[in-house]
């Protein structure tokens, strides 16, 4: 009963973070749309979330400055490349493809978290999360709609696969127990990200244009703090907090197959706030990536059942002095273990 309450939580908190997230997208958009640099949205959505969440994060690590200085490669990775390169990725990819497409670009990181845990520990993935993957690579055809009239610009689907090496970091990294509470592995990242970002714009490397006009969203103009005002506070530090806790209740295969809902979510607030859907062809190939990461979960969660079973059937042999350990050992080995942290 314990554990049944946790995960109901987290299933409630991960599905927040969704549809939170999505609405990234459109209301950075409209910023695009009136000249705002990619770097630059990122700068003030990043810079105003950890401001927020600064004095939590405080109060979470005090007295734990240890446990910080042995999680700063983890902070790092999460803060440039999970939340920083991948938002810059993913804004740069919206201001050349819809909002949808961008996004299910994204979400093929799923994808590459099986491909990186297939490359590092040479063993191929079961059938079921293989065939997910062929499925999302088809998916991925269609939406590309390389023979049709609705074809996206290469360079906004390079964007967008750069933003999916983000997506799957923030994955691997929010799901691996550090010891780090959760609030203090976003604001740090946050904090983080945001210093390498400005450093990033003072010297010329990323590009940081602003502007004072007004932004078009539900067909009426708006001044333009409001979706710098929801980006930062909605869409950066609820979002990437509430996706933090969700992880840690259901482990990131569970909470990244809910996160598809972001893409639904995305969908729909581009089509309510901007008039913006993908082609038909496009809608058809973002299905079969769903279905597509939905079968790489699956997998995974099956592959992780059974790895328990043995696990615990290996421990209660042990416990027991069997003479049959030595014929455990080559049968517990999973097909396909999982990289650090996703269960």
């Amino acid at each position: 009963m314990r554990a049944t309450r946790p995960a109901g939580l987290g299933l409630w908190f991960a599905v927040a973070s969704a549809a939170t997230f999505g609405t990234s997208g459109p209301f950075a958009k409209s910023l695009l749309q009136e000249g705002w640099s990619s770097g630059a949205v990122v700068l003030l959505r990043v810079t105003g979330a950890a401001l927020v969440l600064a004095i939590p994060t405080v109060m979470a690590i005090r007295g734990r400055w240890a446990l910080v200085r042995r999680n700063l490669g983890a902070v790092a990775a999460y803060g440039v490349v999970a939340v920083a390169g991948c938002q810059v990725s993913y804004f740069y990819a919206v201001q050349r493809l819809s909002v949808g497409v961008a996004l299910l670009l994204e979400y093929l990181g799923v994808v590459l978290v099986v491909l990186w845990a297939w490359l590092r520990t040479r063993r191929a993935p079961a059938r079921l999360t293989a065939t997910g993957m062929v499925v999302a690579l088809a998916g991925l055809a269609l939406v590309l709609d390389l023979a049709g009239q609705a074809r996206p610009d290469l360079v906004g689907v390079l964007w967008g696969l750069l933003a999916a090496v983000g997506l799957a970091t923030y994955f691997v990294i929010a799901a691996h127990d550090s010891g780090l509470p959760p609030v203090a592995l976003a604001g740090l990242g946050m904090g983080l990200g945001a210093a390498v970002l400005a450093v990033l714009g003072a010297v010329g490397l990323v590009p940081m244009h602003f502007s004072s006009a007004g932004v078009r969203l539900l067909g009426r103009t708006l001044p333009w703090w409001l979706p710098v005002v929801e980006l930062a506070l909605v869409a950066a530090a609820a979002a990437y907090l509430l996706g933090v806790v969700a992880a840690r209740l259901l482990g990131s295969t569970v909470a990244g197959f809910v996160g598809l809902t972001e893409v639904l979510f995305a969908v729909l607030f581009a089509w309510l706030l901007l008039g913006e859907l993908p082609a038909p062809v496009q809608l058809a190939g973002g299905v079969l990536i769903v279905a597509g990461v939905v079968c790489v979960r699956l997998g995974e969660l099956r592959q992780a059942s059974r790895d328990s079973a043995e696990s615990i059937r290996s421990a209660e042999d042990d416990s027991d002095d069997s003479d049959d350990s030595d014929d455990s050992d080559g049968s517990t080995s999973p097909d396909f273990p999982l990289p650090a942290g996703v269960a």
